[in-house]
């Protein structure tokens, strides 16, 4: 039988694989078909993957650190094993490239409204910290956004210079999503 991707939110995506091999990508887009333009992506990030993604269900966020009257986000969290020769710098670079497709701008004002947003949470236990690229993401365990999602598919998780499991660093933010 044929392995077929998770649907998001779907018991299938919920095996445990070796999360020393994941890198973990989080989505979200808060212009035009922002629900559409998520569940699209999912589908194209399989594409980088060698085992079936490990998708979240989508939640609705409010706009963090955005331009006043931005709208609300949909957000998901993807993970998946990359192919042997991939490293993080090849990863970004392939995910900004996806983003593009999906009419990402170069921005002009920081954390502006965007079609597709997507972010390097992780990437096997690798740690970086260069200009272009900070690894883990160095707000990741802040964020709700991210936590959320995240803890369906890797509650375990500890995040590389982190102590805390995912649902230790997410009991510990205050509650503001909801799942879409």
């Amino acid at each position: 039988m044929k392995a077929r991707a998770a649907r998001p939110g779907d018991a299938a995506g919920r095996r445990k694989p070796k999360a020393r091999k994941w890198a973990i990508i989080a989505l979200g887009a808060n212009l035009g078909p922002a629900r559409r333009t998520i569940l699209l992506a999912m589908r194209a990030l399989q594409q980088f993957s060698d085992d079936p993604l490990r998708m979240s269900s989508l939640f609705r966020t409010d706009p963090v650190d955005c331009p006043p009257g931005s709208a609300k986000f949909v957000n998901a969290v993807v993970g998946l094993v990359p192919r042997p020769e991939e490293t993080p710098e090849s990863l970004l670079a392939k995910l900004q490239a996806l983003e593009k497709e999906f009419g990402r701008a170069p921005k002009t004002v920081l954390n502006e409204p965007r079609p597709l947003d997507l972010d390097l949470i992780a990437f096997a236990g690798e740690t970086r910290a260069t200009k272009k690229l900070n690894l883990p993401h160095p707000r990741a365990h802040l964020r709700r956004f991210v936590l959320q999602p995240l803890n369906e598919i890797a509650p375990d998780l500890l995040l590389p210079g982190r102590s805390r499991t995912v649902s230790e660093l997410l009991r510990e933010l205050p509650p503001e999503a909801s799942k879409d």
